[in-house]
């Protein structure tokens, strides 16, 4: 399996540490975001990955390289301006194949085993889904019996992880587009899995949270 690293976004909210720094390379318990990415997704075996950027990528591609220091492979998809997220896989379409692949949004941090994400017959994603956090209380969707669903109750949050076919993409023309029509039009169909992952999970969206991030890791170790 192949794996996708969002790193595209400019990380507004997070300023002024991201004026001069990709958000994704920020760090949390002595590594960046996207090397604590990088190291789960080898442990779990996936070693292929691609990485999205735009604001900052140089700086990007000048940490990482090729992956080899981390014992992965990673190309890059350069975008000139953020596609956003489904606009950004659809872009990296080519680098990631015709099966199915994992992507990760770079600004979270989550101890999922990214093994646990199965794709049932006929689906077009599997997502996880965590507790609702306090800055986000309403969620995004709800879980019945291992299906993701639009609506119902109670809700859970979007983790920003997910298994993907790359159908669920490929009729969309190339440019800027949101992933969340594309999931809601396929969860009309039934067509999307979930898991409720009960582990630990930090959407790295202010300065604040990613020092109880770079808290919590520093304790740990």
């Amino acid at each position: 399996m192949k794996a996708m690293i969002l790193a595209a976004g400019r990380g507004t909210r997070m300023r002024p540490l991201t004026d001069h720094t990709p958000k994704p390379l920020l760090e949390a318990g002595g590594r960046s975001l996207i090397v604590h990415h990088i190291e789960r997704l080898a442990t779990a075996g996936i070693r292929e990955l691609v990485i999205n950027h735009a604001h900052l990528g140089a700086q990007i591609e000048g940490a990482l390289g090729d992956g080899s220091d981390l014992g992965v492979e990673i190309r890059y998809s350069p975008e000139e301006r953020a596609l956003e997220t489904g606009g950004g896989i659809r872009r990296a379409l080519p680098l990631l194949g015709d099966a199915p692949f994992l992507v990760v949004n770079g600004d979270v941090w989550c101890d999922l085993d990214p093994g646990a994400l199965r794709l049932a017959p006929g689906d077009l994603a599997q997502l996880a889904l965590v507790d609702n956090p306090l800055h986000h209380p309403e969620g995004d969707f709800s879980l019945d019996d291992g299906r993701v669903r639009d609506g119902g109750a109670p809700r859970l949050t979007f983790a920003g992880i997910g298994l993907y076919h790359p159908a669920l993409f490929a009729e969309q023309p190339e440019g800027a587009f949101r992933l969340a029509p594309l999931l809601r039009a396929a969860m009309a169909d039934d067509r999307v899995g979930g898991l409720h992952h009960r582990g630990r999970w930090f959407d790295i969206g202010t300065p604040e949270r990613l020092a109880a991030l770079d808290a919590l890791l520093r304790e740990r170790s």
